[in-house]
């Protein structure tokens, strides 16, 4: 797998990151959503930048100017609910692409630190021969990328996987890697080195879902 991690360079997306981070900024769930919105933007620019282009003719009111536009069929799927404001951004940028919308949660058994990953809803167009962008906001465990690629193979065997996450672990980048094959990418805007027993990224942002939503009465 081809890991892009954007932070290794500094740019303004050091700002949008250090604020998801800050709880005395994060506490503002607009400006939370927000910022992943704007490191969506930011990572999809980048990733823009590996898919394949044609020359296109484009009539100007003085002439024809030539420029290169993707010649990608795309489809861009976000984990629910934590991945809307990261599919919004995604989506600024590639307006054009088809979408699909997957549900994936932690179901905990005996243990706080055992859990399963369940797939629930499920909306795809098909994604035979398309370049397939997949958006999670949290890359913990990785599991929850895993899954949700599982759950997708029914509808289409992409040409190209494209992973995007606002923030990982370590841990999680290492158990995709292992789970997507070589040609696969991950874009992701920054990575932490540590998962607390629970599987959560630290020192990370906390609950991304619920940080831009709201807290759920679930556990």
């Amino acid at each position: 797998m081809h890991i892009h991690n954007i932070s290794l360079e500094n740019s303004i997306l050091n700002a949008f990151i250090s604020e998801m981070r800050d709880i005395n900024i994060q506490i503002d769930p607009m400006r939370f959503r927000r910022n992943i919105e704007r490191t969506g933007e930011i990572l999809g620019y980048e990733l823009s930048k590996s898919l394949n282009y044609k020359s296109v003719d484009i009539q100007t009111p003085l002439g024809t100017a030539t420029e290169f536009l993707t010649s990608d069929d795309i489809v861009l799927c976000s984990i629910l609910r934590a991945g809307v404001p990261l599919h919004n951004g995604l989506l600024n940028y590639f307006d054009k692409a088809e979408n699909a919308f997957i549900s994936a949660y932690r179901h905990h058994k005996n243990k706080p630190e055992s859990f399963e990953i369940i797939v629930e809803y499920l909306a795809c167009p098909s994604l035979e021969g398309k370049t397939l962008i997949l958006a999670d906001p949290m890359l913990a465990t990785g599991q929850s990328m895993v899954a949700t690629f599982e759950a997708l193979k029914p509808f289409g065997k992409p040409k190209a996987v494209h992973l995007v996450s606002v923030i990982g672990a370590q841990e999680g980048l290492d158990y995709v890697s292992k789970h997507f094959n070589s040609n696969a990418h991950l874009w992701i805007a920054t990575v932490d080195e540590q998962l607390t027993d629970k599987g959560y990224i630290m020192p990370g942002l906390g609950d991304a879902g619920d940080l831009a939503f709201g807290q759920k009465l679930q556990n």
